[in-house]
């Protein structure tokens, strides 16, 4: 169980991550992320992963996903999924906050958000390349790197 206050907390730039479940408890089947985007945060460069799926439910504000070539904006109560190979993004592009549950399964993604954590407080930037770097070693890359 993880309470209201519990879970490791992971904040990288605009947004703070809550980590709720890593796979530790699920034998590395699925982790689960509660995420806070500040208004106007931009997302990561669009990206696919090879190895995990991942999903996103909003719980509260407006995110934009980018998947593919499309662009959605997500209120409360809409479900996103990006399987394998599928190129997608997310930003919060409004005045308010927004607040999404993330799934990834297996965990394998998880260790990413704690190494760019890492990389900001070791003061290094976070600069686009750099987050390409990390991605690569958790089997994903750019969307633009494979049509």
């Amino acid at each position: 169980m993880v309470g209201p206050g519990d879970g490791e907390t992971i904040v990288l730039g605009t947004t703070r991550m809550r980590i709720l479940e890593d796979g530790s408890h699920t034998g590395h089947r699925l982790a689960i992320a509660e995420s806070v985007l500040a208004p106007h945060t931009q997302g990561p460069p669009q990206h696919r992963h090879a190895r995990h799926d991942e999903g996103f439910y909003v719980l509260s504000g407006t995110v934009r996903f980018t998947v593919g070539g499309e662009e959605y904006d997500a209120t409360p109560g809409t479900l996103v999924m990006a399987p394998p190979g599928t190129p997608h993004t997310f930003a919060n592009p409004t005045d308010q906050p927004a607040v999404i549950l993330s799934t990834f399964t297996p965990d394998l993604y998880v260790q990413y958000f704690r190494d760019l954590q890492e990389s900001l407080t070791a003061d290094h930037p976070l600069t686009p390349q750099a987050t390409i770097n990390t991605m690569n070693r958790y089997a994903t890359e750019p969307a633009s790197r494979r049509p």
